[in-house]
């Protein structure tokens, strides 16, 4: 048998407590300026955009090294979307310049998209290997570093880069 207890209002310690659990934790510094604060907020907005952008051309030119063609559904498989969401950003892609299709065939990188594709290489590799110096795991590491790669600065890879060799 299912008894439900009467709901009663909470009482003036029972909202008190609820209020200090729900209370956002204080600032150590105030606010920056208006111009500074906006600074990140449009890098975090940039860096959103070209995620995908990066993500499908390291990719593409993750499957032409490992020796197979590029092909729109081992795209859209790998990335875990719809052939049709692929098709629509290899378009784009190829607007911008950085691939290119032909009738039959794969997909092929042109010179600008084997660049993008090389530096976000590095960049997710860098921030791997920095978690995994820092214990975690190889797979949490491998996932982590996919979404971290695209919002870290060259001044923080750096860094990253001399912690690991510091530690060695």
């Amino acid at each position: 048998m299912n008894v439900q207890m009467p709901v009663h209002p909470p009482t003036i310690e029972e909202e008190r407590i609820l209020a200090l659990k729900n209370r956002p934790v204080p600032r150590e510094k105030p606010l920056p300026d208006a111009e500074s604060h906006s600074q990140g907020f449009r890098q975090t907005r940039e860096a959103r955009r070209s995620a995908l952008v990066e993500d499908y051309v390291e990719l593409i030119a993750d499957l032409i090294e490992d020796g197979n063609e590029a092909r729109q559904v081992d795209i859209a498989a790998r990335l875990g979307v719809a052939q049709p969401t692929v098709a629509k950003m290899l378009t784009r892609l190829c607007a911008d310049g950085l691939v290119s299709r032909k009738p039959y065939r794969g997909v092929f990188l042109t010179d600008a998209g084997r660049k993008v594709a090389e530096e976000s290489r590095i960049r997710h590799q860098t921030v791997e290997a920095f978690l995994r110096s820092l214990g975690v795991s190889a797979e949490t590491a491998r996932i982590d570093a996919e979404g971290i790669e695209h919002h870290v600065s060259a001044e923080t890879l750096e860094a990253f880069r001399k912690a690991m060799t510091a530690t060695r």
